[in-house]
């Protein structure tokens, strides 16, 4: 059986799932392989920021900066329940930056681009301001400026949400064996990794979005080479133990001229990273974490806070590999976070386009830029839709959180208020679905630990390709920080007697 399509999308991370959204949206047919679970690898393992990348305009990035400051605020607006806004506090350390240097650089980055609802940067005396008190002595000035929190996983599950509602067909654990060109497009053979059928999909265009693995889809799968590469880079990160206890979170200069942030997460921990580590090849596992990274990050912030974290103070960490451009740096650090398109269409056919580089900030231009790079195969192609749409569970009025919270509690008042805050957060107006007619904990089924109950399971299950415990802890929650050691295992306990539904959305 060959299914017929337009568009077939390798790689089911942010760029695959926005790239998908938005051509479904203008009228396009699609088919979504992933080979794992949607941001199995790099798009679940950033620092989970929206943000223009202050750090970059040292590298004179500014049409970079710019259209990420713009997209900021889009995304903001478009899913309010899984962003939001976070202040930054930048202790200025003497002797790496000059004071009227990294004054400079935020005066540019507040004016780049407009700002509706961030406010602009401040300066602040450590020695009276709160944020001071966890700070060793000798940092007497910061400057604080804004950016945006985001659920990144959760991020591109609701634009596979979004383009499978709209008529998208996204298969996950479903990995591109071979493709080949004939007259009229691809022909592409699907392997789906648990039942080992295979099927075909004939496709107009092929687009390799497989990040890391962007080459590897060229080389080993498609039989072609292409003059430009990818530089591969590992980020990691390590949670510990909250070490703040004010709500900003901290940007810190290392004498390496690299920054880390320090960000308050889950309430009771705190998110340090990234690295920037070389690697010559994407490791056939998931990749982890090194000794010397955890101690370059504990290093970093030990000499900032009080609160001194070693090693064996890590609860947690989390790696992975991000596919940039090779521009030709040297530093790792300096590698441009842009993105390149790559189109192959021998006498101009059979196209397949390939993204290089790219970060999450920018998916949604990135995925307008690769549409209108594909406008000569699709001349019916409607126009460009995203900038103003919202993402499944952002509809609430004036992108207002805190007031569409205060109707869920109303709605469902016997919802614990953590619990019913995390998931507003997560579901947003879609909480309806989740919690529909229950009146009290007992009718959503079992406990699992940290509020996660089987109706939440039951709709990850449903609507977002959850199939494992993994992805249900780890990437459609961070509930896996949070539950007993036990709850994996009744979680995949739980899937198998519940059966492989069939995904609403599909």
């Amino acid at each position: 059986m060959t299914t017929t399509t337009d568009l077939l999308i390798v790689g089911g991370g942010i760029n695959g799932a926005g790239i998908a959204r938005d051509a479904v949206g203008r009228g396009l047919s699609v088919v979504l392989c992933e080979q794992g679970d949607l941001a199995g690898y790099t798009s679940s393992a950033s620092t989970k920021l929206i943000h223009g990348g202050l750090r970059y305009l040292e590298y004179y990035e500014f049409r970079l900066v710019r259209e990420a400051l713009f997209e900021r605020e889009r995304l903001l607006a478009a899913a309010p329940h899984i962003i939001w806004p976070l202040r930054f506090i930048l202790p200025h350390e003497k002797g790496i930056r000059p004071a009227w240097f990294v004054r400079l650089g935020l005066f540019l980055y507040d004016h780049l681009a407009p700002r509706k609802k961030l406010p602009g940067t401040e300066t602040i005396h450590l020695t009276t301001h709160p944020a001071g008190k966890g700070l060793k002595p000798g940092f007497d000035t910061a400057f604080v400026y804004s950016d945006c929190w985001v659920e990144d996983s959760r991020m591109v599950a609701l634009n596979a949400l979004d383009a499978a509602e709209r008529g998208a067909d996204i298969r996950v654990r479903t990995k591109l064996v071979a493709a080949r060109r004939d007259e009229d497009g691809w022909v592409a053979t699907l392997q789906d990794a648990d039942s080992g059928e295979t099927r075909e999909v004939h496709a107009r265009v092929l687009v390799n979005a497989a990040g890391p693995f962007v080459a590897d889809v060229l080389n080993a799968k498609l039989g072609l080479n292409t003059q430009k590469g990818v530089r591969l880079v590992k980020g990691s990160h390590i949670v510990v133990p909250k070490l703040f206890d004010t709500p900003q979170a901290f940007i810190l200069q290392n004498t390496d001229k690299r920054i880390v942030f320090a960000i308050p997460y889950q309430e009771k921990f705190t998110l340090i990273g990234t690295t920037d580590i070389p690697v010559e090849a994407v490791p056939d596992k998931k990749v982890t974490i090194s000794d010397a990274e955890v101690q370059y990050l504990c290093d970093v912030v030990n000499h900032f806070f009080k609160r001194q974290v070693t090693p064996a103070d890590v609860v947690w960490t989390y790696s992975g590999v991000r596919p940039l451009f090779d521009d030709g740096s040297v530093n790792a650090s300096a590698v441009t976070r842009d993105y390149v398109f790559d189109l192959d269409a021998p006498g101009g056919k059979s196209p397949v386009l390939s993204i290089f580089g790219g970060k999450i900030t920018t998916f949604r231009k990135l995925s307008e830029h690769a549409l209108d790079e594909l406008k000569p195969y699709f001349p019916n192609m409607k126009p460009s839709w995203t900038e103003t749409a919202k993402l499944p569970g952002g509809d609430m009025p004036d992108a207002d959180f805190d007031r569409f919270f205060a109707g869920v509690r109303q709605r469902w008042p016997f919802l614990p208020e953590p619990l019913a805050r995390r998931l507003s957060r997560a579901y947003g107006t879609r909480i309806e679905e989740l919690l529909g007619k229950a009146a009290s904990l007992a009718d959503l089924g079992e406990d699992f630990g940290g509020g996660l109950t089987a109706a939440e399971i039951d709709y990850l299950v449903r609507w977002e390709w959850a199939r494992t415990a993994e992805d249900i802890l780890w990437r459609r929650s961070k509930l896996g920080l949070h539950v007993p050691v036990d709850a994996p295992e009744r979680i995949d306990a739980y899937l198998a007697r519940r059966g492989p539904d069939a995904v609403a959305a599909q």
